[in-house]
């Protein structure tokens, strides 16, 4: 499981202006700079989306992990505070440190959806 933190992705709007840019820059009639610009706004469009629904993917994801991790946990029903293999705590305070990370990463991608604009 990585703890990394995911790679910062490219505005796709940032990058739609500088294309717009390099577009106006360049020689082209009026009928064309505009289906130009129409298509950038089609690819604008869809990368938003596509950035919404990998976000929205990527917290069910750690749902669906932060669930298999709790299935985990049930073990602590079954030792009491004598048992001889002390290790087994050590292994189950991992599985909550493992919830928590998910969860965090969950929450940061919803927060990630808050702030895309709504198709």
């Amino acid at each position: 499981m990585s703890r990394e933190a995911p790679a910062e992705r490219a505005d796709p709007e940032d990058l739609i202006e500088r294309i717009r840019y390099i577009v106006g820059s360049a020689a082209l009639d009026c009928d064309c700079r505009s289906r130009v610009n129409e298509a950038l706004e089609r690819f604008v469009k869809m990368e938003r989306q596509r950035e919404t629904r990998r976000h929205l993917l990527s917290s069910r994801q750690h749902r669906a992990a932060i669930a298999a991790l709790v299935e985990l946990l049930a073990e602590l029903e079954e030792i009491g505070w004598q048992e001889m293999d002390r290790t087994v705590f050590s292994e189950l305070a991992h599985l909550f440190e493992d919830i928590a990370q998910h969860a965090q990463s969950g929450a940061q991608e919803l927060r990630q959806l808050e702030k895309t604009v709504a198709p």
